[in-house]
């Protein structure tokens, strides 16, 4: 039996170096923290692609906190609060007619390739 694992050696000299029992007990700590273990390499990646979502989440409604706290201060203003309802909610003054014109439905823009 020793004679053909020496012969195994000599035909493959890798094998010396593989069987070591320190590469042996490396190798197996490597893929337990690449593979199974509880912080695995994989999982993080994961975890960091969904931090980096969640991250500009907070980013893109942080912007639009800023856009809104503006919208507010201006509305401190008589004539900006008259204003919005007259462009958000239709709303007119006495003796006043409003008539409101959708483009968009009356009039389709055709793509052309």
């Amino acid at each position: 039996m020793k004679q053909k694992i020496d012969a195994l050696l000599v035909k493959y000299p890798f094998l010396k170096w593989v069987t070591n029992r320190f590469v042996l007990v490396t190798l197996f700590f490597i893929l337990w923290l690449l593979f199974f273990d509880t912080y695995a390499y994989f999982d993080h990646r994961i975890i960091d692609k969904e931090i980096n979502k969640l991250e500009d989440n907070r980013n893109y409604y942080q912007g639009e906190i800023n856009n809104d706290d503006k919208n507010i201060k201006k509305l401190y203003r008589k004539e900006e609060v008259e204003r919005y309802a007259r462009e958000k909610y239709y709303m007119k003054r006495e003796n006043e007619d409003i008539y409101i014109i959708d483009s968009d439905k009356e009039y389709p823009t055709e793509e052309t390739n």
